[in-house]
């Protein structure tokens, strides 16, 4: 659906500058951006090459077992429906360990097994509860060190590119703690009406 609204979204705007007398512009705009877009691509993936050795490194030196380790049981009560040694569950903990540094693409392929975990645990096609509060979890993502955006702010020039650090980690706090309240509640209110 996103796909075609951005289509939508583009044909428009092509259609309208023809009408308009400005697909010159267009044109220019389209092509600068190309370029802009290409060498930020280009400067992100040597952060996150740099990002995710590190975390490489911590990995191996146990760090990340340790933080695993330390968040396990807030993730239990999160997510009460999983057993204790359940692969999902070291997948949420990998996804949430990289989400903390600022490393979405990197969190996504564990979100993504995740998933797969939860729905070959509940057996059915459609969103668990796990699934949903996962979705909720990493849309909202706790970050404490934000590595992609610090990158941006980097490649243009930014006089203090870590100043937003403080910021970051207040505005993830609360959206974490927003998701699983409406989380929650959603899930409370959908039981109760089952129940009546």
């Amino acid at each position: 659906m996103v796909n075609l609204i951005w289509a939508l979204l583009a044909i428009v705007g092509i259609v309208y500058a023809a009408f308009n007398g400005t697909m010159k512009e267009v044109n220019q705009a389209i092509f600068q951006t190309l370029d802009e877009a290409v060498m930020i691509t280009i400067s992100l993936a040597g952060v996150l090459v740099f990002w995710l050795g590190l975390m490489k490194i911590a990995e191996e030196a146990g760090l990340l077992r340790g933080l695993a380790a330390l968040f396990k049981p807030v993730v239990r009560r999160i997510f009460p429906d999983i057993p204790e040694n359940h692969p999902a569950l070291g997948y949420i903990l990998s996804n949430m360990t990289a989400n903390m540094f600022g490393l979405g693409n990197a969190a996504t392929p564990m979100g993504l097994k995740a998933m797969k975990e939860l729905k070959n645990l509940s057996g059915s096609d459609h969103a668990s509860r796990s699934m949903i509060t996962l979705l909720a979890l990493n849309t909202s993502s706790l970050t404490l060190i934000p590595t992609t955006v610090i990158a941006v702010r980097m490649k243009y020039g930014s006089s203090d590119p870590t100043s937003i650090i403080g910021a970051t980690i207040l505005a993830t706090i609360v959206s974490t703690c927003a998701a699983l309240c409406i989380d929650r509640y959603f899930y409370h209110r959908r039981k109760r009406r089952l129940e009546l």
